[in-house]
């Protein structure tokens, strides 16, 4: 991704963030782990890697440095950057943290068009 989410994510998100999340039946599509300040998101039908994060600390909590996404077409069809950032941050935010993200859920429906 040439871009990444501007979030700057705190040492206690961070730290939920790192226990990951592991599908627990066919109807959820993603499983996430994290190791040594890198998060990856797996889909979990196909245990393909689609996105994958570089955490550092800054202003007091976490932010991307850099990220990438899967760019072989057969394993996922990226739609946009803009899309990619989105639905890495709603993945994170909704699956790790537990939050409402009305705001992200909003945007990729509009992306989603």
């Amino acid at each position: 991704m040439r871009a990444v989410p501007a979030r700057i994510w705190s040492q206690e998100e961070w730290d939920r963030i790192q226990l990951g999340y592991q599908a627990r039946s066919m109807d959820e599509k993603w499983d996430i782990f994290a190791e040594d300040g890198e998060l990856f998101i797996h889909r979990s039908w196909t245990g393909y890697g689609i996105y994958q994060a570089s955490f550092v600390a800054s202003d007091g909590g976490f932010r991307i440095s850099e990220a990438f996404v899967e760019a072989d077409a057969t394993r996922y069809r990226s739609r946009s950057d803009e899309f990619d950032v989105v639905l890495f941050e709603l993945v994170v935010c909704g699956h790790l943290l537990h939050e409402e993200c009305a705001e992200l859920r909003n945007k990729f429906k509009d992306l989603a068009r």
